[in-house]
């Protein structure tokens, strides 16, 4: 049976180290985002963010997908996919063109744009995003939209984000085996941007810590644009090896355990509090003390924050954040995480959860979905991008219709 998704459908597929999360919203008349459907497996055969399986990460892929086509009563088409890894890097650059006409137009923005991402990029890496940070028309700085303003040359500062192309084919792969079509490729980071933080936010300057199993994911924004993007490949799953070495249990225990019981500051837990551990080999499970379960992922926890510490300062950033930090990710809501994270950062820290979506809201009101949700409001927005476009292109070619149709009526 051929697959057809309805125009206003939107799905976002997620595919992380420890899950795969499929999300369908509905972009209703207001432009607001309905999620009706909801679909998510355990991943299998992804590491850091990196294919290491197609066949594993394909079957997670149509899991999540069957669950939520069956959800949203929809047959999914298409997919708005995510990326990660150590292989994401970001630059900022620079372009400047003539302006032709007294004013800035959309095809002045497009050529300052073409010419600031125009710079030399290895045959093994793609371009996945270019995001305009600000624009200078002659000697007036800091223009955020400079269509319709008067001048004669334009400038423009871009972010510019790229991927290995290999990772990006294999991931695309993964879906393809599934019978999809990814309509566009998005940082995993950049997505989660899009339904966990505010304008204001943004605009103040904020530090967007996504943190999954195999890696964390940082955005920084000032004055309303992103200005630098990170992938560390540590996260999660550290925290879950250190529980299963430590008190000797089964990786699929030492998970169960972590989510369940354990707390990243030990000062939050009683000492009398204990749990139950699963021993190894069909031993008998232990009672073990959950103040020590603490102190094992306490230190874990405060090495993820020092990393983020060190890319901060490393991009020159760390004092342009008046916002703080948003945690957003699975690991991101055990307890103790935001109390512990303003500790370290000695600024303001809260959990992001998804933003201004309407429906499900219960099932996706979650930090795990942050991704996922995010890659709709991006679909909107692309979506909603590609309609103006051809609205444009239809009234050039309909002026010209009628001008054809004059010259052949008087001559």
């Amino acid at each position: 049976m051929s697959k057809t998704t309805d125009a206003r459908l939107i799905v976002g597929l997620d595919i992380g180290t420890s899950k795969v999360t499929a999300v369908v919203g509905e972009v209703m008349a207001d432009g607001e985002i309905s999620v009706i459907g909801l679909g998510s497996h355990q991943s299998r055969g992804m590491d850091k963010g990196g294919v290491n399986d197609l066949d594993s990460v394909a079957r997670a892929v149509q899991r999540a997908l069957d669950e939520a086509e069956l959800m949203a009563g929809c047959q999914i088409a298409s997919v708005f996919l995510s990326i990660s890894g150590r292989h994401i890097e970001c630059q900022n650059e620079n372009g400047m063109v003539s302006i032709n006409q007294e004013e800035v137009t959309q095809e002045d923005v497009d050529a300052v744009i073409h010419t600031a991402k125009s710079v030399p990029i290895s045959d093994e890496r793609r371009i996945l995003h270019v995001l305009p940070q600000e624009f200078a028309i002659d000697w007036q700085e800091g223009i955020k939209s400079p269509i319709g303003m008067s001048g004669m040359r334009l400038e423009a500062t871009v972010h510019i984000i790229t991927c290995a192309n290999d990772m990006a084919k294999n991931i695309v792969k993964c879906v393809e085996r599934c019978g999809l079509k990814v309509d566009k490729l998005i940082f995993a980071a950049l997505a989660s941007s899009y339904s966990v933080l505010t304008d204001d936010e943004k605009e103040l300057g904020v530090c967007l810590v996504d943190i999954g199993g195999g890696t964390m994911d940082i955005s920084v924004f000032t004055a309303g644009a992103l200005r630098h993007t990170a992938v560390i490949p540590v996260a999660g799953n550290q925290v879950t090896s250190d529980i299963a070495k430590i008190f000797r249990t089964p990786l699929s225990h030492a998970e169960e355990i972590k989510v369940q019981y354990a707390c990243a500051l030990r000062q939050l837990v009683s000492l009398e509090d204990s749990i139950e551990v699963p021993s190894v080999g069909g031993r008998p499970s232990r009672t073990m003390s959950r103040h020590t379960l603490a102190e094992v992922v306490e230190p874990r926890y405060h090495e993820l924050f020092d990393l983020v510490k060190e890319e901060l300062k490393r991009s020159g950033m760390e004092d342009q954040i008046a916002a703080g930090v948003v945690l957003t990710g699975g690991t991101a809501k055990m307890e103790g995480t935001v109390e512990f994270a303003e500790d370290v950062f000695q600024m303001p820290v809260r959990l992001g959860t998804p933003l201004e979506i309407k429906g499900l809201t219960d099932y996706v009101d979650d930090p795990v979905y942050a991704t996922a949700v995010g890659l709709l409001h991006y679909g909107k927005d692309d979506l909603l991008g590609q309609r103006r476009e051809k609205r444009a292109s239809e009234g050039v070619s309909g002026l010209w219709s009628r001008v054809h149709s004059w010259f052949k009526g008087e001559f």
